[in-house]
C-alpha cells in the first residue's frame, strides 16, 4: 500500500505541556485509520497540527512527499486534507442543496459562491455525495429538520465536494444513536474506496467495527498502535483506557 500521510517526531507545545510527544506513525492510502486514548492524551491536537490550526515545535507532517507543516490551513485544504470538527457547521438558514453549491466551488468568497454558475460536473458531484450520504430526498430542506446524524452526514457531504485526498473526523458519532453511527460507519467505508479518513473516537464499538488500525494515545505520546484486536487486548492499553470504559473527550 501507498503512504498518503507520513508523522515524524512530532511535538505540539502549549507553554511548555507536550499536548503532542514525539509522535511518529504513517497513514496508508484507503485506511480508516482511529486515533482513541483517554482526556487530554492529544487525539485532537494531533488533528489540528495535521490541517494547520497549530504548529508543532518539531517534527514533520508530510503530506504525500509535502512537509505541510509550514502550511497555512487554507493552504492544505487546497491540497486536498479536509477537516471535520465535533459541532456541525452548516449554514441552517439554507437548504442542503444550497449548502453543497457553496461547498463546491473552489473560491469560496461570498461575491463568488452568489454569482458563480455551477459546472455541468459540478452539479453530478453534488447529487452523486447527496446519493452517497442519503439526503437526495431531502436536498430541499433547510438543515434544520434534519437529525443530530443527518447534519454530520451532510457536513461529510460538504468535505467530500472539495474532493480531499484525506478527510479528518473529530467524534463523528458523538451524540449518534446505534442504527446512525452504523449508517456512519457504512458511509465511511463507501468514502474510504477514494479518500483515506482518519478518526478522533471514543465509541468502542464503533473503533472495532470500523477501524483499519488503531492508534492509542496516550499523555500526547503512542501507547499501541496496531489492529482493533491487538490493541484492546493490549494490557497497557486496558490499564488507562479501555478499563475506564472510554471518555467522551479530546
Amino acid at each position: 500500500m501507498d503512504s498518503i500521510l507520513q508523522i515524524d517526531n512530532l511535538t505540539v507545545s502549549f507553554d511548555g505541556f507536550k499536548a503532542v510527544n514525539k509522535v511518529n506513525t504513517g497513514i496508508e492510502k484507503g485506511e480508516i485509520r482511529f486515533f482513541i486514548g483517554p482526556n487530554g492524551a492529544g487525539k485532537t491536537t494531533l488533528l489540528d497540527a495535521i490541517c494547520g490550526r497549530v504548529k508543532p515545535q518539531s517534527g514533520q507532517v508530510m503530506f504525500f512527499d509535502v512537509d505541510v507543516t509550514r502550511y497555512s490551513e487554507h493552504e492544505i485544504v487546497n491540497i486536498g486534507i479536509g477537516r471535520k470538527f465535533q459541532v456541525p457547521s452548516v449554514f441552517t438558514n439554507m437548504t442542503v442543496y444550497e449548502n453543497m453549491e457553496l461547498a463546491v466551488v473552489k473560491d469560496r468568497s461570498l461575491y463568488s459562491s452568489m454569482f458563480h454558475s455551477l459546472k455541468k460536473e459540478q452539479i453530478e458531484r453534488i447529487e452523486d455525495i447527496l446519493v452517497t450520504i442519503g439526503l437526495y430526498e431531502k436536498r430541499f430542506n433547510t438543515p434544520i429538520a434534519l437529525s443530530h446524524g443527518e447534519k454530520q452526514w451532510l457536513e461529510i457531504g460538504m468535505l467530500l465536494a472539495q474532493e480531499p485526498k484525506l478527510m479528518l473526523l473529530d467524534e463523528p458519532v458523538a451524540g449518534m444513536g446505534r442504527a446512525e453511527t452504523d449508517k456512519t460507519g457504512e458511509l465511511l467505508k463507501k468514502i474510504a474506496q477514494d479518500c483515506t479518513i482518519i478518526v478522533v473516537e471514543h465509541d468502542m464499538e464503533f473503533v472495532r467495527d470500523y477501524a483499519s488500525k488503531v492508534t492509542v494515545l496516550h499523555e500526547g505520546a503512542i501507547l499501541d498502535e496496531g489492529s482493533v484486536y491487538d490493541v484492546q487486548n493490549n494490557q497497557k492499553v486496558i490499564d488507562v483506557y479501555l478499563g475506564r470504559g472510554g471518555e467522551r473527550d479530546a
